[in-house]
């Protein structure tokens, strides 16, 4: 809801003074008609309920008017009468009889004119009502915005009032029946003599079954009077959203069909292009008919899905998609939609609050229209990357609608941004941001809610330099949400539309008026409704439409661009965003794995580049619609990046294990690269426990759709077996496939078992040396006495062994 309601609290017409309206010509017999409160059907449809504080308010003047009409000043009204006063204004704060208007002429009414007013009474409750009559009574002249806000938000009347004479309608009206009903006055009737915006209301009585005349309807809305030519016009222009949030999966492949419904006939995209449909053109009977030249803001992304389905047949699971003709005709919508100007948003759209604010800026600026880093798109749907500026945004919007769109204008979602994305926005080359009045300081001023002339464009501060920011009006946008499908308050709407203009049109200022209408991204338009609005700002002659890019100018750079009054940005403005943080946190870690896959393989551009739109689409802002398909996604897309990363990794061995024969023999192992594109990896092992065994890292470039075996140095230095883990990784660290758990068994001598073994062996041969010393010495002894020898048998046996 608009920080200002667009009907008063009580439903009463601003500026109407119920009593005075009592004592009016015309008055039915009973004086009832104007007693009580008036309920607007369309202050309804524009807030949620009445606010507490208003009822209050309007119940403490109905009070005052009650007491009045019995002839006791309010003091001295007995506590009982008060009560019954009370309880009885309370009933008629819903009037039985529901008043439509079907039609109201003119928007703008000129001294003399006819105000045609044509209505539709519904009678929602249970009395029939005969002798039906209405009219219109109006309250006192407004002339600025801050006055039309203040008329609005209050349930006190200012007194001054004015009525034309009662019309008789013909029939009954029975219970759940409707009838349409034509009333006419004159803005002389009406007393209508100041330019400016008056408020007026429907009165409608009606006498039922006890013979009474009393009000059993009413309606409030606004007449914009220009009696004087205008000295000037306010401007007025049009950001229009075609946008949705995305239907396909990290792969590129859809998940539902659900877009279908949205460009078919009646569905939301649809409705927003009928809209444009229903714009004037120059005609050979009009030629210098006055158009209005919407600015579109288009997502990149929509685009690829949209124009996937219109070349068909197009996959959804396991069905064909429903949605190709209808995707083609709109195309061709949009195409002649888009000869104004267009705006190119972030591929997806993406949240950019929602990732600076994790660390994910690199994310933001790979969607960016506006640089040479915004890589994001689908590859194999239409779009290119921009040969001059690199980005597939714009190269996509070229590619499909055939214009060159304007890629330095940026529209951060809600309006709302972070002084941290504003950088980040500013040097991925946006010179322009779009924000909402709310979002700065003196936004309200900006759009000239406090007087003056409304002034759009100020100069916001970043770290790279200036940036221009264009203040979008809150209310008129509110306006233009609440004209929805199905609605019977749209011609009100539209005229509560043209009292803001109004009012700001003849509130005193030095320099013409500039507005920006900016809806929200998933507008869900009335056609009929919303096209007239646009209408009424080229045809009316105290209106003119512009572009968008003209509110601009030459961007912040620019010595002659416009600097206003709007302030600074708000220090919590984008802070809080409905977007789950840990899921926001994943988002941003799979784009940290992205940059270490990248590093790792020689992919073709397109192939990094669908990386970058995988990330996008996950973290696009339309999910904060639906952040359980949003957690979904997120959970997709960690699911593809493992899928791909585990399509490089080791091949275990059969039995899980390794025999070394030697102490430097290589430990061999076989890796698979399954990926379509080469890939560098490094293989490490590692053993566990206090095991004397050394090895080196292996860097290795693996050939696309192959198997390799690779030799890893390594030394032992104990036998036995023992437990390694082999790790295939990129060269950034992440882990690619699962790591290998293996048995190696060595039956090579370590250090310590080949010093015992070799020692034990010279041991022995020194002992056999020193026998073989002994024995010859015994002998040459033997010799030189004269002993026999063995062979003669002379000498006794040796007593113990020589050694």
């Amino acid at each position: 809801m608009s920080r200002r309601a667009a009907g008063r609290a009580d439903g009463r017409p601003p500026g109407l003074d119920v009593a005075s309206c009592t004592s009016s010509s015309g008055l039915s017999p009973s004086g009832s008609s104007s007693s009580g409160l008036a309920s607007s059907g369309l202050r309804t449809s524009w807030a949620p309920g009445l606010r507490v504080a208003g009822r209050a308010a309007a119940l403490g003047a109905v009070l005052t008017v009650l007491t009045g009409v019995v002839g006791l000043p309010p003091a001295q009204a007995a506590p009982d009468d008060r009560d019954r006063a009370a309880a009885a204004a309370a009933e008629q704060l819903t009037r039985p009889v529901r008043v439509v208007v079907d039609r109201l002429d003119p928007r703008t009414v000129t001294p003399g004119a006819t105000i045609e007013l044509g209505v539709t009474l519904v009678n929602e409750g249970t009395t029939p009502y005969r002798d039906l009559s209405m009219r219109l009574q109006r309250g006192d002249v407004l002339r600025t915005r801050a006055g039309l806000d203040a008329e609005l938000d209050t349930a006190e009347t200012s007194g001054a009032t004015a009525a034309a004479p009662w019309h008789e309608l013909e029939g009954d009206l029975a219970p759940g029946a409707s009838r349409q009903f034509t009333y006419s006055t004159t803005t002389d009737e009406l007393q209508l003599s100041e330019d400016g915006v008056y408020p007026v209301l429907v009165n409608v009585n009606g006498q039922g079954p006890g013979g009474a005349q009393e009000r059993v309807g009413e309606l409030a809305t606004q007449l914009v009077s220009q009696v004087a030519e205008p000295a000037r016009q306010t401007s007025v222009a049009w950001l229009w959203p075609i946008t949705d949030r995305p239907h396909r999966d990290p792969a590129g492949a859809f998940v539902d069909d659900d877009l279908a419904a949205s460009v078919a006939e009646g569905g939301r995209l649809d409705r927003a292009l009928d809209v444009l449909d229903r714009l004037p053109r120059p005609s050979p009977e009009q030629p210098d008919r006055r158009t209005v030249p919407v600015t579109l803001a288009v997502d990149p992304a929509l685009l690829e899905e949209l124009a996937v389905m219109a070349a068909g047949p197009y996959r959804v699971g396991d069905a064909d998609g429903t949605g190709t003709t209808d995707a083609a005709r709109l195309l061709e919508r949009l195409r002649a939609a888009a000869a104004t100007s267009v705006v190119a948003l972030p591929y997806a759209d993406v949240d950019a609050d929602a990732l600076v604010a994790a660390g994910g800026s690199a994310v933001v600026t790979r969607a960016l229209p506006g640089t040479d880093e915004g890589t994001a798109r689908q590859p194999g749907v239409p779009g290119s990357t921009d040969a001059t500026t690199g980005s597939a945004g714009a190269a996509i919007i070229r590619d499909v609608l055939g214009v060159d769109p304007r890629t330095d204008v940026a529209w951060p979602v809600d309006g709302a941004v972070r002084a941290d994305t504003l950088d980040v926005l500013r040097s991925g080359g946006a010179r322009t941001v779009v924000l909402a009045e709310g979002s700065l300081t003196d936004g309200a001023r900006a759009v000239g809610a406090e007087g003056g002339a409304a002034v759009p464009a100020s100069t916001l501060p970043t770290a790279d330099g200036p940036v221009t920011a264009l203040v979008a009006d809150q209310r008129l946008a509110d306006l233009v949400t609440d004209a929805t499908p199905g609605s019977d308050t749209g011609r009100l709407t539209e005229q509560s539309f043209l009292a803001e203009l109004g009012a700001l049109a003849t509130q005193p200022a030095e320099a013409p008026s500039t507005l920006l209408v900016v809806p929200p991204r998933l507008v869900d338009p009335d056609p009929t409704t919303v096209a007239q609005m646009m209408a009424d700002t080229a045809g009316e002659r105290w209106l003119g439409a512009v572009p968008v890019p003209d509110l601009a100018g030459a961007g912040a750079e620019d010595d002659a661009a416009t600097a206003g009054p709007a302030g600074d940005l708000v220090p919590a403005a984008g802070t809080d965003t409905p977007l789950p943080a840990d899921d926001v946190a994943a988002i941003v870690q799979t784009a940290h794995d992205r940059d270490d896959f990248v590093e790792a393989v020689s992919a073709p551009t397109d192939v990094v580049d669908g990386y970058d739109a995988a990330l996008a689409r996950a973290a696009a802002a339309g999910w904060r619609e639906d952040l359980t398909a949003f957690g979904d996604g997120v959970v997709r897309l960690r699911d593809t990046i493992d899928t791909l990363r585990r399509q490089v990794a080791l091949v275990a061995p059969v039995d899980g294990t390794y025999s070394l024969a030697s102490q430097d023999a290589p430990l061999v192992l076989t890796v698979r690269n399954d990926l379509p594109f080469p890939i560098t990896v490094r293989l490490e092992l590692r053993a566990r426990g206090n095991v004397q065994l050394t090895t080196e890292d292996v860097t290795a470039t693996l050939e696309p759709d192959s198997r390799r075996q690779l030799e890893v140095p390594a030394r032992v230095q104990q036998s036995g077996g023992f437990a390694v883990t082999a790790r295939l990784k990129t060269p950034g660290g992440q882990l690619l496939g699962d790591e290998v758990r293996m048995q190696v068994r060595s039956t090579a001598y370590g250090p310590i078992t080949l010093g015992l073994t070799i020692g034990a062996a010279a041991l022995l041969g020194l002992l056999f040396l020193r026998r073989a010393v002994l024995f010859v010495l015994a002998r040459r002894r033997g010799d030189a006495t004269g002993d026999p020898s063995p062979a003669q048998g002379a000498g006794a046996p040796p007593t113990r062994s020589p050694v």
